[in-house]
C-alpha cells in the first residue's frame, strides 16, 4: 500500500496568471493647473406651493409685514391705502419669510420644485428638476 508523501506535496499544475486589466478606453484627463474661464451660466427657479390654513391669521402678519417693510409692501403693489387681498398678503409673506416660519403665519408648503439650468459659451443648457411634497399629517 503506498502512502501519500505529506512532507512534499504534489506539484501543482500550472496556473496562469490572471490577466492584465484591461486598460481605460480613455487616458485620464489632465486638469489645468489654473482656472478655465468658461463663462458658466447658471439659473435657478425656486417655487413654493402653498396653501392657505388660516386666512385671518396671514392677512393679519401680512398687516404687520407691510408696516415693518414698505419696500417690499410697495413693489408688490400694496401701499397703505391698498385693500390687503389674501392673494397678496400670501406673496408678501412668502417674499419675506421663509418656507419654515410661513407655516406660524397660516400658510403650508405643499409642494418644493428646484428648476436649475446650466450652460457654456459653446454647448447647450443642460436642465434639473427636483420637486419635493412633504408630507402633511393633520
Amino acid at each position: 500500500m503506498n502512502r501519500p508523501n505529506l512532507t512534499h506535496p504534489a506539484p501543482r499544475p500550472s496556473v496562469a496568471p490572471a490577466p492584465a486589466p484591461a486598460p481605460a478606453l480613455t487616458p485620464p484627463r489632465q486638469l489645468p493647473r489654473r482656472p478655465l474661464d468658461l463663462r458658466v451660466r447658471t439659473r435657478r427657479i425656486q417655487i413654493e406651493e402653498l396653501v392657505v390654513d388660516n386666512p385671518g391669521k396671514v392677512l393679519d402678519h401680512a398687516q404687520e409685514a407691510a408696516l415693518t417693510a414698505p419696500d417690499t409692501a410697495a413693489a408688490l403693489g400694496l401701499g397703505p391705502t391698498t385693500p390687503l387681498t389674501l392673494p397678496a398678503a400670501a406673496a408678501l409673506l412668502c417674499a419675506l419669510h421663509e418656507p419654515g416660519e410661513l407655516a406660524a403665519m397660516g400658510l403650508r408648503l405643499t409642494r418644493h420644485t428646484t428648476h436649475v439650468t446650466a450652460s457654456d459659451q459653446q454647448t447647450e443648457p443642460v436642465s434639473l428638476e427636483l420637486s419635493y411634497a412633504p408630507e402633511y399629517e393633520e
